[in-house]
Formats: structure tokens, sequence, C-alpha cells
């Protein structure tokens, strides 16, 4: 099988639109939560979200291309290119033909689709914009990216709800692997902080009421009410080790190992034993063939849910075993909110972050453990460690779980 580096990193966050104004409030421990201003929202009961802020379209793409696309695919074409350009990945140099993309989204242009549902229900169907449906579709994000970008390789969009940016990165891990293509724009995007948004998650009760920011998020604390909705995009560049080696590209880390399996249990709530998800870690170690052991850092999907949290908790003790007692586990969410279906894509950012810098940051917020979420989730303050291998685990709505193991690159 061949192998799969990573070279470049785009991010689109609450807590910065660049991924080193990301990386620098994660290490600042900065809360990007805070009062909704999107829409009213006296008559809701959940007042807190994770919005992108001080995002201005026009000022990352030609204006009229920015007005044909919903929020979730600005997002993606803009952090697309972050990564493209710390890539050095010049297009002209490459086949177009063997440069794809897998950049998923959760649910795509719902605020589009709300807006244009009121204007048919109140002025008409011929007032329903033209452009409606390649906004709202959620391909729409891979689609434009590899518009803009003339990729014209495999281009997939992966829905699996919160674990769609894992399985957007695995699945191009494994189209590198197997000889389909050379380079992959690879990720999650969403935009999904809107009135129907917020109500569909509240009816759910998965969203905390909570109303101070510095309480909203708190993965793995006794006190946890319920995930805060983020928004934002997080896409990386990966690619076959001999074709970023020839062409120059600095290498930030190697892929080395992906799982993915269900649970086949619930549409909502992962599987109580914690089965499905530890299968998908213990199917990505098999594949790197790394020993629990050796895990240095394992980034948490860690939702601030009581179900997620406490039994992500018992799949990592499944997995790792005692080593589940020793490996250093946090919840980038703690900062950011949920991210949804970008969120994968942007905590995968943190592990080669985190590889990069020797950092492993704060779970911010988290004072009381729960009592069964008893292993490292650093809490308190982050710390500057050796980080040689990392795992970033995401687990989504009907089952979803994946994971992905990095490392430090060594040349063999």
């Amino acid at each position: 099988m061949r192998r799969v580096v990573v070279t470049g990193l785009g991010a689109i966050t609450p807590i910065g639109n660049t991924v080193e104004e990301f990386w620098e409030n994660i290490k600042e421990g900065i809360i990007g939560i805070d009062n909704i201003t999107k829409f009213d929202t006296s008559r809701y009961e959940v007042k807190l979200a994770g919005e992108v802020k001080n995002f201005v379209a026009k000022e990352h793409m030609d204006f009229k291309k920015a007005k044909r696309m919903s929020a979730f695919s600005q997002y993606a074409v803009c952090a697309a290119n972050q990564a493209v350009n710390q890539a050095q990945l010049n297009m002209s140099e490459e086949d177009p033909y063997r440069v794809g993309v897998s950049i998923g989204s959760g649910i795509g242009g719902l605020g589009d689709m709300e807006e244009e549902a009121q204007k048919l229900m109140t002025k008409g169907n011929d007032r329903v914009k033209p452009m409606l449906v390649p906004m709202m579709i959620s391909n729409m994000a891979a689609g434009n990216v590899a518009i803009d970008l003339g990729a014209k390789g495999k281009c997939i969009n992966v829905v699996t709800a919160c674990a769609t940016g894992t399985h957007s990165i695995g699945e191009a891990y494994r189209s590198i692997q197997c000889g389909e293509t050379d380079v992959m724009i690879a990720g999650g995007t969403e935009s999904s902080i809107t009135p129907l948004g917020l109500a569909g998650f509240n009816k759910l009760t998965a969203l905390t009421k909570e109303t101070d920011k510095t309480k909203a998020s708190i993965p793995f604390d006794k006190n946890r009410s319920g995930f805060v909705m983020g928004e934002g995009a997080g896409v990386v560049v990966v690619e076959e080790l001999q074709h970023a080696k020839e062409r120059g590209a600095k290498i930030l880390c190697e892929i080395v190992g992906y799982g993915a399996t269900c649970d086949a249990y619930h549409v909502t709530s992962p599987a109580e034993d914690g089965s499905g998800a530890a299968m998908a870690m213990i199917f990505a170690m098999k594949e790197a063939g790394v020993k629990p052991e050796e895990i240095d850092y394992i980034n948490a999907h860690g939702t601030s849910t009581h179900h997620n949290d406490l039994f992500e908790t018992r799949a990592i003790k499944l997995a790792l075993k005692d080593a589940a007692y020793n490996v250093k586990i946090n919840s980038t969410k703690s900062m950011i909110g949920h991210l949804l279906g970008a969120a994968g894509g942007v905590e995968f950012i943190t592990c080669v972050k985190s590889i990069e810098d020797n950092y492993i940051h704060q779970t911010v917020g988290l004072k009381n453990p729960d009592e069964e979420c008893d292993l490292n989730y650093m809490a308190g303050k982050g710390e500057y460690t050796e980080v040689n291998v990392a795992m970033t685990n995401s687990l989504g709505f009907g089952g979803h779980n994946a994971s992905l193991i990095i490392k430090k690159f060594i040349e063999d």
C-alpha cells in the first residue's frame, strides 16, 4: 500500500479563520462560544453557539461566485485554498485527473432551504431563487472546491452526520493508498446555525440550555448538559509520499491508520458499551501497526452530552485496555462547540498541530469530572510533551464511528 502524508491545512472556525489564528487561540484556551447573532433567539431556550466571526466571502473569492454558494461551500472553498497554498500545490503542474476532492457536510445549505421555503409559502413558487438546489445540496462543497481548483479526479461527498469530516479524510487516504489518486483535498464543512437547525437539535434534547459560555461546552464534566452547535470548515491536503517528495513539499505528518464501523444500535445514541467506537479504534491501530501504549494523544469526539462522553470513555477503555489510563485525551469542542460535519476536519488539524508543536491542549471548562469519566482528559491546563502518535475519533448519528491515526513523519 502506498504511504500517505499531509502537506497542507486550512480552517475556518469560531476562534479563527486561519489555521495559525485557530491554533494560537486553542493554546490560549479561548472560547469561541457566545450568544447567537444570526437570528433572533428570544423565543428559543437555546441561546449560545459557536459562530464563525468576521468572515466576508468576497474577501476570499470572486463575489459573483460567492453569491452562488451557500455558507458551508464558501467555508470549504476558503479552507481548501488555505490548505493548497500551504502545500504549495501548483495545479498547472499536476495531472488534474490525479487530484481529487473528498469534502463532506452533514446537512448542507439548511439556511437556504429555510429562506426559500418561506418564500414558497408566502410569495409562491415563482419567487424561489434559481440556484436553490445547487446551493442546498451537500455535495456542492466538494463540487465548488473542485471547480475552484480545477481538480478533475475522484470527487466525493461523504455524509455521516458528525463523523463526516473524519470519514472524508479517511476515504481520501484510502483513495491514495490504492492508487486512485495522488493528491486529495479532504475534510468537512458546516453552517447549520439556523432557526430550524437549532429547533431540531433542541427538540432532540441534544443541546445545552446553559447561558454561561464558560459552562456551556464542558465535555466529561459531571455538570455537562448537552452540546453547543458550531460551524466552520477543516480541510487538508493529503498526498502519496513519493509525489510529495518529488515536488519538494513540506511533510507535516503521515496518516497510518483508519477505522470505520457502525453501532447498528440507535439513530442518536452510541452503543452503551462503546463497542462500535472501540472497534473503529482497534481497526485503525491494527492498520497503523501501533500498540495501545504507543498512542500519545487522543482527540476525543467529546460532545459534552451525557451519553457521548460516558460511552466514548467506555470505548477508549475497551480499545486501549490498561493503556487508556496513561494516554492524554482532550476535546476541542470545549472551545469551539460541535461543528457537526466539519468537526472531524478541524479536530484532525488539531492533531497535526499537536504533533508539530508537541503540545496537547486542555479541555477547557472541565472542573468536576464525571466519576465514570475517569481518564486523563487534560483538565486545567495544556501540556508541552512529545507527541509522536495521535488518534482522532468521530461518532455520528446513525451509529457511524470513525478513527484516524497519524504519526510524526520518519523517512525510512
